[in-house]
């Protein structure tokens, strides 16, 4: 069973025995790898393997492996589609689109799967209002029910491929026009507003037993003074009782600037884990990532842990007879639509 709530990177392609130690620490259970982490095919698989050969028990490996701009594996892996082209291909013809959809789900699952990663974090399901840089074109739509079928669209596709699905980021970052990233946005409107509009794919997800869903470092401050990764109110109020949501619940990055409003990294840790976070990733600062591992400390958490154990990767459940001819026209079809 996967261990703790700490996700760390590493700096380059091979592990380092600072890495090795880190990855035995009992509050690590994930590793997010990134574009320096990749060189090849080959070398992604020996990486992976010496991760995992670090362990005693199975540690959860993800990437933010979207599309379009946000694609860490390129080289040797089919170049997926910013998400916005699948809603121009809806817009022109949905029953396509929402083809187009699932292929990209099950092209991107089927890859990471077969280089033995467990998880990528997608999809967007934030709402693109023209607003927000860093959302854009990562999103399907600005209709929140075109958000939401495309998505399940996709997400039915990781499903079958082998893989979870995390939709990212509620209660939605689509409508901010600062980075979390750099800075720690501020949304006004009320919660009836965001309930009819940016939180409907989450909403609707959720009812699927949608296996995780990420966290927005956005303070909504009609709702919270605090931003969501950090808040109660929105964690276990609104997602966990209102819209009965079971899955892992996943910070972003707490190394971001929308998360030092909080403090130290350790004490975003420690915050992020009262609101109800089971999965704090650490990423672009070692030192960052040696204070949270020391917060977290030896605990147990039993719950975080059957949470975290869904998002392993398992083995894909296609329903077609001729797997090569599938692959063969998915990624043809993705090929057109990229171009």
């Amino acid at each position: 069973m996967v261990a703790g709530p700490v996700m760390i990177d590493f700096e380059s392609t091979r592990l380092t025995a600072e890495d090795r130690e880190l990855l035995a620490h009992p509050a690590v259970g994930a590793v997010i790898l990134f574009s320096r982490n990749y060189e090849s095919p080959a070398a992604l698989r020996e990486l992976v393997a010496a991760i995992r050969a670090a362990r005693s028990n199975p540690i959860l490996i993800t990437v933010d492996q979207e599309g379009g701009r946000v694609q860490r594996f390129r080289e040797g892996f089919t170049r997926l589609p910013a998400m916005a082209a699948l809603g121009e291909a809806y817009e022109e013809d949905s029953a396509h689109g929402l083809r187009l959809a699932e292929l990209c789900g099950w092209v991107l699952a089927r890859e990471l799967r077969e280089h033995d990663v467990d998880l990528s974090f997608a999809p967007v399901v934030d709402l693109d209002f023209g607003a927000s840089e860093v959302i854009g074109d990562r999103a399907f739509h600005d209709d929140p029910d075109v958000v939401f079928r495309l998505a399940r669209a996709l997400v039915s596709g990781m499903h079958a491929g082998g893989m979870a699905a995390t939709a990212k980021h509620f209660p939605g970052h689509g409508s901010v026009t600062l980075d979390s990233h750099v800075d720690c946005p501020v949304e006004e409107r009320e919660l009836d507003d965001l309930r009819q509009w940016d939180m409907i794919p989450f909403m609707r997800l959720a009812r699927m037993e949608l296996p995780s869903i990420m966290m927005a470092h956005v303070v909504y401050s009609a709702v919270d003074s605090l931003p969501a990764s950090f808040s109660g109110r929105w964690i276990q109020d609104i997602l966990r009782h209102e819209l009965d949501f079971g899955g892992a619940v996943i910070a972003d990055d707490l190394c971001m600037a929308g998360a030092a409003v909080i403090g130290s990294p350790a004490d975003r840790a420690r915050a992020a884990l009262e609101a109800g976070c089971d999965l704090l990733p650490v990423c672009n600062d070692r030192a960052a990532a040696v204070a949270v591992i020391d917060a977290v400390g030896n605990g147990d958490f039993p719950a975080i842990r059957r949470r975290l154990e869904r998002l392993l990767g398992g083995e894909p459940a296609d329903q077609c007879n001729n797997v090569a001819a599938t692959w063969t026209r998915a990624r043809q079809m993705i090929a057109q639509l990229s171009n």
